[in-house]
């Protein structure tokens, strides 16, 4: 279990990365590409990035990427630097920075599980030109793996965001981190990380904690494991129907997705998936739309069925948002 240890202050510093962090989906979504869990969510993704880079004769260029991020255990705090905060470039910059002692102190714990490349013992002496080349292949691999799919990426991270927002409105800070169970527990100014792997404590010192929403994390949140680096928690948010093959392609619709989307037709749907924009509760959107409580949830319902809206259940209120489906439906 990790235990992170808050004070007033860190309370008063602690805050939600602003949108999906695209350092941080690339190094994770290496975990789930090599990982062994089928999630049938991510089973398109996997499949066609797995056919382009078997296709792709550069993908040797990847094998030291890829080398540095197994499936389990640890990875690299330095390819995932708090620059990244603003934006993907940043973040290369960052890692085209890293100085020696971080990589060498990152790669031997890399390597105390895993064989590594060759490359890997110039990496560790700070090569600048195998650094460099790292950074090329975290862009030939963003532009295989993430680019395609970065809209349907950010529409998951927004939707979490919402639901954080609303925890925070409603109950401050130890709101916001109250709503992060089940995976995580807040009582008593510590917040424990359940099912971690490893036996852990992170006291903030008055640093506050950057909680990261991540579409490609696992079910385990995770932290860097330097202390003395910005502390992050990078946590799961619903993946909201999961990735289609491209970022293009619509699901296919099955006898039941049509008849359900026949079915939204009418007014007072289309008010509901606009009142859902920003999110918005049964309540809410029954105050709003002047329209009972019930009427309200069975609007949701069918819109949900529909793969428009998601819902989350937090105690006795019901949050619902838009898919990436259903955003497309409202902007057209």
């Amino acid at each position: 279990m990790l235990k992170i240890h808050f004070s007033g202050e860190d309370i008063l510093r602690t805050r939600v990365a602003p949108a999906a962090d695209p350092v941080w989906e690339l190094v994770l979504s290496l975990h789930v590409l090599q990982g062994r869990n089928r999630d049938p969510l991510t089973s398109a993704w996997r499949h066609s990035v797995t056919r382009e880079l078997r296709q792709d004769i550069a993908s040797d260029q990847l094998r030291l990427l890829f080398a540095l991020n197994p499936p389990r255990g640890y990875f690299p705090d330095f390819l995932t630097p708090y620059a990244s905060l603003e934006g993907f470039e940043a973040g290369l910059d960052a890692v085209r920075s890293t100085p020696t002692e971080l990589l060498q102190r990152d790669l031997t714990l890399v390597a105390a599980g895993n064989q590594l490349p060759a490359s890997a013992a110039a990496l560790a002496r700070g090569d600048v030109a195998t650094l460099h080349h790292l950074a090329e292949s975290m862009k030939q691999y963003r532009a295989m793996a993430i680019s395609p799919y970065w809209s349907r990426i950010q529409a998951a991270v927004a939707a979490d965001r919402n639901r954080r927002a609303r925890a925070l409105l409603d109950g401050g800070v130890e709101g916001l981190l109250s709503s992060l169970r089940p995976s995580m527990r807040w009582e008593s100014g510590v917040l424990e990380v359940r099912d971690y792997p490893h036996s852990r404590e992170l006291h903030l010192d008055g640093r506050g904690l950057l909680l990261v929403p991540s579409f490609f994390c696992a079910a385990t949140p995770v932290a860097l494991l330097d202390p003395a680096l910005p502390p992050v928690l990078v946590y799961p948010v619903d993946r909201l129907g999961g990735l289609a093959a491209t970022d293009g392609d619509a699901p296919a619709a099955s006898g039941a997705s049509r008849d359900s989307l026949a079915a939204l037709l009418g007014r007072t749907r289309a008010a509901v998936l606009q009142a859902s924009d920003d999110g918005c509760t049964t309540g809410e959107m029954a105050r709003r739309l002047d329209i009972s409580p019930a009427a309200a949830s069975q609007h949701a319902t069918v819109l949900r069925n529909a793969g428009l809206l998601v819902s989350h259940r937090d105690r006795n209120t019901v949050l619902h948002t838009l898919t990436p489906l259903g955003r497309a439906v409202l902007e057209a």
